[in-house]
């Protein structure tokens, strides 16, 4: 089904106090980087947080689930959720630590 643009939009408004939060369009969806490491994913229009340690702390009892058919698990966030800003950003900030830095890949000859 692929994330509207003003759902990701949306989802950067909510995020916009984290210096250095934006989303990639990958495959008709979005992933959604802080500190240039993948934090998050939008896919079908569902918000998906990278599971961690401490988020798992800050969370409690998280729902969980893949954003895409044979992905690893996610923390699923509800929708209903993603208006509280201070919550998700500080999940996300939380988080970070965490979450490894993408590989820097060697250019193709």
């Amino acid at each position: 089904m692929g994330t509207k643009q003003e759902t990701a939009d949306y989802v950067l408004s909510k995020l916009s106090t984290l210096e250095g939060v934006y989303a990639r369009k990958m495959f008709g969806e979005y992933g959604i980087y802080y500190r240039d490491k993948v934090a998050a994913m939008l896919c079908d229009e569902q918000l998906f947080i990278k599971p961690t340690e401490a988020g798992l702390a800050f969370l409690k009892d998280p729902e969980y689930a893949p954003p895409y058919p044979g992905a690893k698990e996610y923390f699923l966030i509800p929708e209903d959720e993603w208006e509280d800003s201070d919550q998700l950003c500080e999940l996300i900030r939380l988080s970070e630590p965490e979450i490894k830095a993408p590989v820097k890949r060697k250019p193709r000859k």
